[in-house]
């Protein structure tokens, strides 16, 4: 037998025996000393890492991009510096609020996350399959995110806890309609298109910066999965949507999406009719059509699961030259958070996994120690800057380019004139087809069914504030009265909420 077929311990210690336990006689008990016996316990108490708090669920595979436009007038970032360039990628799929054993098909946003492997370093793309989210304040995030898990008390989903956040949360009703739609349920990853949502900023050469958001356009086509068909397949095959992606590959039909760049000037950026940091709303492609920048492909299966997909950790911190971020509180509020959460998910060495480690680009820095170090741990070099002994010096041709930033440290609310209203008004009204209409409301009405009178009063008045069809559809899908709706639809949310309290 070969060195390579013998099973060994963790240490490389041949193993003899691994069916019989060590024991004191034919009958037991069992000796302490099958030290293979509690190596093999110890290490299978501990497989199970702690599970993401958000996407959890998620299925990923390898490729590249290649850049098919000269965009090197926005951007310095040298894997995005001529036509026609390659860098290796791997790209996480997700649900978001639903738990790693939930089915593919849940009514959840999807996370498209990228990490672009470059020659200055890993650089991820965190996004959704939504081009906005529910919240702009990450001070709402940890309570949104709670609403969408499990009750404290009964340990399963709650519509009440589910909409009566967002009924009280105004600035939802744009993600609320799209999760709503038949788009709430795409019918598996590669039928689904991956934005930014955020607004990032480019910057080039001469230290010009610009707005950017980015939409990765599904080269197979838009398709979505009705409330009906996503019921059926969750019962029949909860992992449709992971199988999918991993039979598509190993037959060789790599899935593939466009990127396309909204791009807008600091000076087009002063006064447009909505602000660009708000994630809840989008640029609206008559103002600044989207330009096609490259083409991502997918044609490499993870060889294991747990090693590059479950291990793989994305955080929008990890910028290169040429990209930084946006002052979207979110965003900013994200640059802490993803980092934060692998250090207590993975460990402190997380980024020298082989999934995480840029592979384009060695790491040079003084971090050192920590659980899990597994390379030589810097060896001798100093481990401190400045020093004299020829370690790694900032480059300050990395620095980007500043903005003027102003005002008074204090907790602002919002007060841009634009409401929240109007985009998802205009979305109901002028992209929805009928038959789509008629999915959002019946979707709706389902779920929304579930929670209390006081709570779909409250909720209802939000879709009529958006369009009045809107919410006279869901008024009377729910046996609501839509005279009482389009009173609260008037009235400010703390009104709103007092007035329904009264109701209940």
């Amino acid at each position: 037998m070969s060195d390579s077929k013998k099973l060994t311990t963790a240490f490389g210690i041949p193993v003899g025996d691994d069916q019989n336990t060590m024991t004191a006689g034919k009958r037991g008990p069992v000796l302490m000393q099958d030290v293979h016996l509690l190596e093999k316990l110890s290490h299978f108490d501990r497989e199970r890492i702690p599970e993401r708090v958000v996407h959890a669920k998620g299925a990923g595979a390898g490729g590249y991009f290649e850049v098919t436009a000269d965009v090197t007038k926005y951007t310095k970032a040298k894997f995005l510096s001529e036509v026609g360039k390659q860098t290796e990628v791997f790209v996480r799929f997700s649900t978001v609020g639903a738990e790693k054993g939930s089915a593919d098909a849940a009514r959840d946003p999807r996370g498209f996350a990228v990490k672009f492997y470059t020659e200055e370093g890993n650089y991820d793309m965190v996004g959704n399959n939504t081009p906005v989210f529910f919240i702009r304040d990450p001070l709402k995030f940890p309570d949104f995110i709670h609403t969408q898990k499990r009750h404290p008390a009964t340990n399963c989903p709650d519509p009440n806890m589910f909409w009566d956040f967002l009924s009280l949360t105004p600035e939802s009703i744009h993600q609320v309609t799209i999760l709503f739609s038949d788009r709430g349920t795409p019918a598996n990853f590669r039928h689904m298109n991956g934005y930014s949502s955020h607004t990032f900023k480019w910057y080039n050469d001469k230290a010009e910066y610009f707005w950017v958001q980015y939409h990765f356009k599904t080269d197979q086509g838009i398709k979505n999965l009705t409330r009906e068909e996503a019921t059926r397949i969750s019962g029949e095959d909860p992992n449709h949507a992971t199988r999918d992606l991993y039979d598509a590959i190993e037959r060789r039909d790599y899935p593939s999406w466009t990127l396309q760049m909204q791009i807008m000037t600091p000076e087009q950026a002063k006064d447009y009719r909505f602000d660009i940091f708000d994630i809840t709303k989008v640029w609206p492609h008559s103002d600044f059509p989207p330009i096609e920048v490259g083409r991502l492909v997918l044609n490499r299966n993870p060889k294991n699961y747990f090693a590059e997909v479950e291990q793989a950790a994305f955080s929008p911190g990890n910028l290169v030259p040429g990209i930084a971020t946006s002052p979207d509180k979110m965003l900013q509020a994200r640059l802490f958070s993803y980092h934060d959460t692998h250090l207590h998910r993975l460990g402190p060495n997380y980024h020298l996994l082989p999934v995480n480690t840029p592979k384009a680009a060695p790491e040079n820095n003084y971090q050192r120690d920590g659980f899990m170090r597994f390379d030589d741990n810097g060896g001798g070099a100093p481990n401190y800057w400045p020093n004299s002994f020829g370690g790694p010096e900032p480059d300050s041709n990395s620095l980007e380019p500043p903005f003027e930033v102003s005002g008074q440290a204090a907790r602002h609310a919002y007060t841009h004139p634009n409401d929240d209203f109007v985009q998802p008004g205009n979305l109901y009204r002028d992209v929805m087809t009928d038959e789509a209409r008629d999915h959002l409301v019946g979707n709706i009405v389902s779920h929304l069914s579930g929670a209390q009178k006081r709570i779909q009063m409250r909720q209802t008045a939000l879709f009529y504030k958006a369009d009045q069809d809107y919410g006279r559809r869901v008024a009377e899908g729910l046996g609501l009265e839509v005279k009482d709706i389009e009173n609260l639809a008037v009235m400010s949310r703390e009104d709103r909420a007092k007035a329904t309290a009264e109701a209940a």
